[in-house]
């Protein structure tokens, strides 16, 4: 159930708001003259829920690049192509 409450309560009751969104990890959303107006959650929440965006952010880029250029390389050939400009780069030459 969300846990729902006015802004003030930000000052009134900021030790409970605290507790509730470390303690149970649960977002506190808060009403400014009854409409939704912010959500407060701990640092630790927002951090995943940035990386997670992030991650999918990155698969639906992955996706995208697939279907417009569908070629594949095998992890055996990825790894050979870098090694070789390692050693190229170890030669002075850094061209691919």
């Amino acid at each position: 159930m969300e846990n729902i409450r006015p802004v003030s309560d930000l000052r009134n009751h900021f030790a409970d708001i605290s507790r509730i969104v470390h303690e149970e990890g649960k977002p506190v959303f808060l009403t400014k003259n009854g409409r939704g107006d912010m959500v407060v959650m701990s640092m630790e929440d927002y951090r995943e829920k940035a990386f997670r965006r992030e991650i999918d952010l990155k698969l639906i880029e992955a996706e995208i690049e697939f279907q417009n250029n569908p070629v594949t390389h095998t992890h055996e050939e990825v790894m050979a192509h870098l090694r070789g400009i390692i050693r190229r780069a170890g030669d002075g030459n850094v061209q691919n």
